[in-house]
Parts: C-alpha cells; sequence; structure tokens
C-alpha cells in the first residue's frame, strides 16, 4: 500500500460532478493499493497515518497527529501510485491491484479507519472521476509505502 499524505486546513471532492463533502483541517490521504495487501498492512498504514506527528503544538513544532487533535482523514483512492514511468513514455501500472481487488482492498481499508482511527473519516469514490480541491497547509506532503522503499 502507499498513500500520499498532504496536510490540509480543507478539502472537498466532487465524483462524476457530485459534492461528496467538505472536510476541515486534517490529511487528504491518496492510497494506491497491491493485491498482496492484508489487514497487517491496512493497520500499518493507519496507524501510521492517523498518529503522525505533523501538525504544530502551541511551540510551533511538527509535535502533534491528526488523532491528537481530533482532525479529519479524507481517504482517496488513486490507482496511479503504483505508476512505473521508468520506459517509455506511457506508465504502466501491473504493480497496482486489478480493479474488483483494490476496490475490496480500499472498501476494507475505509472501514477499518472508520473504526479505528478515532477521526472522522471522508472518502472518494472508487473508480469515479474525481475532482479534489484541497487548502494546503505548509504544505506538507509526505509519501508512506508499506514496503518501506521511500
Amino acid at each position: 500500500m502507499r498513500a500520499v499524505i498532504q496536510r490540509v486546513t480543507s478539502a472537498s471532492l466532487v465524483a462524476d460532478g457530485v459534492p461528496q463533502g467538505d472536510m476541515k483541517e486534517g490529511l487528504l490521504v491518496l492510497v494506491g493499493v497491491k493485491e498482496t495487501d492484508d489487514e497487517a498492512v491496512m493497520r500499518y498504514m493507519l496507524e501510521k497515518i492517523a498518529s503522525m506527528r505533523i501538525f504544530e503544538d502551541e511551540n510551533g513544532h511538527m509535535n502533534l497527529s491528526a488523532r491528537d487533535l481530533s482532525y479529519s482523514l479524507y481517504l482517496v483512492s488513486n490507482f496511479t501510485l503504483y505508476g512505473d514511468c521508468r520506459h517509455g513514455r506511457r506508465p504502466g501500472f501491473s504493480a497496482g491491484a486489478p480493479v474488483r481487488v483494490a476496490e475490496e482492498i480500499f472498501a476494507r481499508f475505509v472501514e477499518l479507519a472508520k473504526k479505528e482511527a478515532g477521526v472522522p473519516v471522508y472518502t472518494g469514490v472508487f473508480q469515479a472521476h474525481m475532482v479534489i480541491q484541497p487548502v494546503l497547509d505548509g504544505p506538507v506532503t509526505l509519501l508512506l509505502d508499506s514496503d518501506k522503499v521511500f
């Protein structure tokens, strides 16, 4: 599983022309999945995301997490995170999970987040065309990979 984590002061999402919700402070998280991502991977990623200390404390140090502040998570499936651009001009996407498997894994990840993250969770619509409007804070953008390749 891979994630692009962006600290935001707000974010909104429209899927296939239908507004899905507006979030205030929190994290916009683009999520890519592999076919081998299991519950252990999901728990690892969720714990890292929800408890990552990237919000400022009263002294201006990044020392607080979304969970500490009861900030929201906006989870958005994004298969292009497993795009391979090393050869040619068209990215290959074979490293990501097939569509139906990815949909199931992402749905399980969202349900786990809603049960265990301890913060409000918003989500996009799987395989829809989405327009996302984040208001980046910082900007703070981090990459997270369950295989720890970065």
